[in-house]
């Protein structure tokens, strides 16, 4: 059956209908083309060195605003929302803490075999070409997001959903089958500036403009050297990645637990105390993060973020007892 045997809204409805079967939570459409409004956004931004370390961003910056050179022959951008919001905290409050999105298996992995799948469903289409994407590639995946109404890009950068909040994963198919394109909606942040006034570090600079060189993510994460000693003060309890500005966030008093059994974290990693972080040992560290995302970082690199953040004067860095 080619592909010209179903209509773009025939095509459309049945692969939401598969994505919703594989756990995904929200799926939209776009037509690919160039990002013409990101465009000056994005080069300002790189000019202005708030990729920091982040070399690959400056990379392929053509493929970022328009998928169709990633993809040849692209006419669908499929954006599709993965909730991994958990209410589970650390038993000691003390303890470090790490962003929610890290806390079970890697996502990339999780969500990229459901992908994969999604594009086999379609085979009924006939030969489809196209690739898949999580987080792996130039993809401008919450402007493509925003543009497919799944929701609008918040003063934290985030993309934000009515329903959701802002704790899930943003994936894509891009391909080349003609789909029905839905339409953008509208911003609902209004005159609020929780997360702007609550970072830690002030990298959000102004609405929808993050310093991604100051972010507590940045520095715990994508950081190669060592932390710079002014910021220690600002780290704890986040010592891989950081949740602070979707924390005060009112649309996620909208978000609801995830269902993804390969979400939940090492039945260790919420009972561990601040000393058992403190005295980690690297075979603790491979056992307890085994196919996580704070894996990225290494024993070494998590143990500098455990330091920084918790011997830093005035940041609960007393001697623990």
């Amino acid at each position: 059956m080619g592909k010209q045997a179903h209509t773009a809204q025939d095509r459309k409805r049945a692969l939401v209908r598969e994505a919703k079967a594989l756990g995904f939570d929200a799926v939209g459409v776009s037509q690919a083309g160039f990002l013409e409004e990101e465009a000056d956004r994005l080069e300002e931004w790189l000019r202005r060195d708030y990729h920091g370390e982040m070399a690959y961003l400056a990379r392929n910056v053509d493929k970022r605003l328009d998928p169709r050179k990633l993809v040849p022959g692209a006419k669908s951008v499929v954006s599709l929302l993965y909730n991994y919001h958990t209410d589970a905290q650390p038993t000691d409050p003390e303890a470090p803490r790490v962003a929610r999105y890290a806390q079970g298996q890697d996502y990339h992995y999780v969500i990229k075999w459901k992908l994969k799948e999604l594009m086999w469903a379609q085979r009924e289409w006939g030969e489809v070409g196209g690739r898949v994407f999580v987080d792996s590639a130039p993809v401008h995946e919450r402007a493509w997001a925003a543009r497919s109404g799944l929701g609008w890009v918040g003063k934290n950068s985030l993309l934000l959903n009515q329903g959701m909040g802002s704790y899930f994963f943003i994936a894509e198919l891009i391909i080349d089958v003609d789909l029905e394109p839905d339409a953008p909606t509208a911003d609902y942040c209004g005159t609020c500036t929780r997360c702007i006034d609550a970072c830690p570090t002030g990298a959000i600079i102004q609405s929808g403009v993050v310093d991604g060189s100051k972010c507590i993510s940045y520095f715990t994460i994508e950081l190669r050297g060592a932390i710079p000693e002014p910021v220690h003060q600002h780290l704890a309890p986040w010592v891989f990645g950081c949740d602070v500005c979707q924390e005060v966030c009112p649309w996620n008093r909208h978000a609801t637990p995830h269902k993804e059994p390969q979400f939940a974290p090492h039945p260790e990693l919420l009972g561990m105390k601040r000393r058992d972080w403190e005295e980690m040992t690297e075979e603790v560290f491979h056992d307890v993060f085994k196919g996580t995302a704070v894996k990225r970082t290494g024993y070494e690199g998590l143990m500098r973020n455990v330091q920084a953040a918790f011997k830093a004067p005035g940041t609960g860095g007393r001697p623990t007892q």
